[in-house]
This record gives C-alpha cells, sequence and structure tokens, in this order.
C-alpha cells in the first residue's frame, strides 16, 4: 500500500512543478494569471477501524486555483493599450456579428486594416453604443458592437466667401514693371494667401496678390491698388476682366470696393462642381505707413475631417478627433466581472470563457460598483512574482525527492522480504 502513497505523492509534486513551470513560461505574457495547485489528504475509512487506528492513502490533487491578482502595470504610448486596475476584463468577440465572446486582461489593443481595434489575436474589443453627447444608449451583452474608428467626419461644404483685411504699406512704391506677372515678384509689391475649400472638400490657396499703381500727392488725390486673385494655377475673373483695383483716400481709408467682390464660376481640378466666390475686404483692409500685415482673415468652407487621434477617459468613453475640428464619441468600453472569476475556463491566448462555476458575466462600466479603474496608455504584465516561483519549484522538488525516496525504501524494504529464507 505504501507504493500507492507515494506513487500519489510523486504525481501530485509533478503537477504542482508543472503548474509553476506554467506559471515561469508565461512571466512575460501581458494579462496572464498564475496558479496554485490545491492538495488533499486521501483517507481510506471504515466503519470497523478505530479513529486512531486509521492510516492515510497519500494525497491527491484538490485543483489548480487561479490567482487574479494585479499584475504590475507599465506604461506605453499607444492611447489605445488599456488596463483594468482593479476587478473587471475586456469583452472581446472574434469578429463581427459573432456571438461567441471571450474575456481577457490583456489590453493591449490595434487597429487592423478595417479600422476595428482589435488585440494580437486580431478578436474585436466591445463597447457600449453612445449619443452624441457619450451617454450610452444601450447596455448588454446583445447591444455591444465592436469598436471601429471612423476614416472621416463631417460633409465637405464649398467656400463661397472669403474676408480678407491687411493693412498696405502707404510708403510702398509704384513697381517699374508695367504688366502683372505672378512669377515676377517685381511686378508686384505684397501677397497673401487664404485656404478655401472646392465641393469636394480639397483644399486650395487662393493667393492675392497686391500691386500700387498710383501713390496719393494730396488729401484730396486716392491712392490705388491692383488686386489679382488667384486658386492655384487659375486667375479668378469678375464680369471676365481679370484683376480689381481697391482705392483708398488720404487717410488710408479703403473707399473701393465697399462691396464685396463676385468673382465668375470656377472649375477646380479636384471637383467637377462649378463654384463662385464673393471675395470682401471688410473694414479692416487700411493704408497706413506701417508694415505690410494680415489682420483678419476668414473663410466659410469646410474640409472633411480625417482622423488624427483617439483618446480613451477614465470611464472608458472612446472619442476621436478629426482633422477639420470635430471630435466624435464612439462608444464605452464594456467591462466584465463574475461571482467566482476562479471559476473560469482558460483558453489560451489571455482568454476566458465563463462556466456554472464563475456564474454568468456582469456587465458594467469603469469605476462603478464592482469595476476597477479604467487606465489608457498602459498595459498590464503577467501577476508572476519570478522569485516566489523558484522557491515554490525548490519546495516542489523536494517534495518529490521525499516521495521518491519513500517508494525506494518501500521497495527495499519488500526486496528484503522476498530475500528471507526460512
Amino acid at each position: 500500500m505504501s507504493f500507492y502513497t507515494s506513487l500519489s505523492g510523486l504525481q501530485a509534486s509533478q503537477t504542482e512543478m508543472s503548474t509553476i513551470s506554467h506559471n515561469l513560461a508565461n512571466v512575460s505574457t501581458n494579462g496572464f494569471k498564475k496558479s496554485r495547485t490545491d492538495f488533499a489528504d486521501v483517507i481510506a475509512s471504515s466503519v470497523s477501524v478505530a479513529p486512531s487506528q486509521q492510516v492515510g492513502s497519500g494525497v491527491m490533487v484538490k485543483g489548480n486555483r487561479q490567482q487574479f491578482a494585479q499584475g504590475n502595470l507599465i506604461q506605453s504610448a499607444n492611447a489605445l493599450d488599456l488596463a483594468v486596475s482593479g476587478d473587471g476584463f475586456f469583452v472581446v468577440k472574434p469578429e463581427t456579428g459573432s456571438s461567441q465572446v471571450s474575456f481577457t486582461r490583456n489590453g493591449g489593443f490595434l487597429v487592423d486594416a478595417d479600422r476595428f481595434v482589435v488585440d494580437s489575436n486580431g478578436s474585436h474589443l466591445q463597447v457600449y453604443p453612445v449619443d452624441g453627447s457619450g451617454s450610452v444608449v444601450a447596455t448588454g451583452l446583445q447591444s455591444a458592437i465592436s469598436l471601429q474608428l471612423p476614416e472621416t467626419s463631417g460633409t465637405a461644404a464649398p467656400t463661397k466667401a472669403v474676408t480678407l483685411g491687411v493693412n498696405l504699406n502707404a510708403s510702398s512704391k509704384v513697381p517699374t514693371t508695367a504688366a502683372f506677372d505672378r512669377f515676377d515678384p517685381s511686378s508686384y509689391n505684397q501677397s497673401a494667401q487664404t485656404t478655401v475649400y472646392d465641393s469636394s472638400g480639397n483644399a486650395m490657396t487662393l493667393t492675392n496678390y497686391f500691386k500700387r499703381t498710383s501713390v496719393s500727392t494730396d488729401a484730396n488725390t486716392p491712392s490705388t491698388w491692383e488686386v489679382h486673385s488667384f486658386v492655384g494655377d487659375k486667375e479668378l475673373l469678375s464680369g471676365g476682366v481679370a484683376g480689381s483695383t481697391m482705392t483708398f483716400d488720404g487717410t488710408g481709408k479703403l473707399t473701393n470696393p465697399t462691396a464685396p467682390i463676385a468673382y465668375d464660376e470656377f472649375t477646380t481640378a479636384g471637383s467637377a462642381t462649378p463654384q463662385q466666390i464673393a471675395f470682401s475686404f471688410g473694414d479692416a483692409t487700411t493704408q497706413k505707413p506701417s508694415a505690410f500685415t494680415v489682420s483678419q482673415r476668414t473663410q466659410d468652407g469646410k474640409a472633411v475631417g480625417q482622423i488624427q487621434g483617439v483618446t480613451i477617459d477614465e470611464k472608458g468613453i472612446v472619442k476621436a478627433s478629426f482633422s477639420n475640428g470635430d471630435t466624435q464619441a464612439l462608444g464605452q468600453v464594456m467591462l466584465a466581472n463574475f461571482s467566482n472569476p476562479e471559476g473560469l475556463r482558460q483558453l489560451g491566448n489571455s482568454y476566458w470563457s465563463s462556466t456554472g462555476v464563475s456564474g454568468t458575466a456582469k456587465l458594467g462600466e469603469a469605476g462603478s460598483n464592482g469595476f476597477g479603474n479604467l487606465m489608457s496608455g498602459t498595459i498590464e504584465r503577467s501577476n508572476v512574482d519570478i522569485t516566489e516561483e523558484l522557491v515554490s519549484l525548490i519546495a516542489a522538488q523536494r517534495n518529490f525527492q521525499a516521495n521518491s525516496k519513500a517508494l525506494d525504501t518501500a521497495s527495499q524494504i519488500s526486496q528484503t522480504i522476498f530475500n528471507i529464507r526460512s
């Protein structure tokens, strides 16, 4: 009988060493949770045997209990790297529309080719749907959606009105070159650029070239300038005529044009839809004896916003920012917790699934009752302590050796008995 008792000890020690080896092998696995082997003694009891005379029959592995203690948190430069400080699991699905869900503590997420936020296994991060203000509009696992980053935001609007306020230097001289040529800086005095947009939202540069044509000799003589406007390589015409005249009185006040210049329709290379721009110098345009400056520059066009960044706050609200200044709430990160996390089934790849022992998933949000805080730009490492595991490994090895010695001793005793001669 002692053979089987020692054998059970050997098997139990071997299981413990396998568990510890598995822990050590995953010391660098993000979100990994170590396990601990628990044992129970085996007693062969009988009603005919006095309690004081019972002899144990060995040991058995009661179970490998997972330890969900917090792992070390490390900082990263990726805003999509998430960590739960406290209780809770991220919910992921292998693909959109799948009914299968897994739970993980590994929050190393990235963006795939279809702009879904996925983990290293390609599973989609699940979030609650939200409205424009970031308020959750539906809860429950059936309402969860896969987090996908939009490519653009907003609707393009062509520029129809431009206002440019400048100060033209009253000391500027009339250029000696008679004919205006935008490629010849000596044929004009100053230029100013304004970004405008076509109907497709493509950005274009509207350049105004200012050429002085006459200088005021007294308070009653106006000073005149000629302005030429180009969008890219196309010069804008007003009534079929290129160039407009600006007039200032002796005090430097703009007297003409007082109304916006209505440029003729034109079509850009990036759009097939004609557009028309009304150009105004506003009240800020002056002619003073100071350097050329641009004091006002506005336009009403709008480009389609391109996504520039993603942020996730402590409540798990995911917001995307765009190049046109838009900010869009995309969802709230869903967290799950269980009555008995130790009863979760390990699936590998830092995944778990619920079982009857763990109980069904309780869903919630970061920072609420029963759920930890969400940290963006942070990764949770394994909770394996190398020193602790190595000490446990040495102890398990000693237990194995002790049981081996007991088995060897039992063998020697049996051999001695067999060798007794009558």
